[in-house]
């Protein structure tokens, strides 16, 4: 199972590349653990207990995120399950209206 994870704005400037892929993760929690983790200076799982300490755990921990074009709002990041080949958001929050 393979996921990709694009970043935009802020998010593309902690992580140092506009996306990237990861595999054998079954949800979104999953998924941000592991990018934190692939970070120097990661730290816990944004969408879980705890925001990272690094810094693209610092943006990820305030971002809001897409799965395949839908919002996943305030839903528990844990309850987002993503299936084989979808296409996740990281959207840092833009300033102006």
């Amino acid at each position: 199972m393979t996921v990709t994870l694009r970043y935009w704005a802020a998010a593309k400037d902690a992580a140092g590349v506009a996306e990237e892929t990861y595999g054998d993760v079954v949800d979104l929690a999953a998924l941000l653990a592991a990018a934190v983790a692939a970070h120097p200076g990661s730290g816990a799982n944004p969408g879980g207990t705890g925001t990272g300490t690094g810094r693209l755990g610092q943006v990820l921990a305030r971002c809001s995120f897409l799965v395949d074009g839908d919002p996943v709002g305030l839903r528990d990041h844990a309850r987002v399950q993503l299936r084989d080949g979808a296409v996740v958001e990281a959207l840092p929050p833009f300033a102006g209206g």
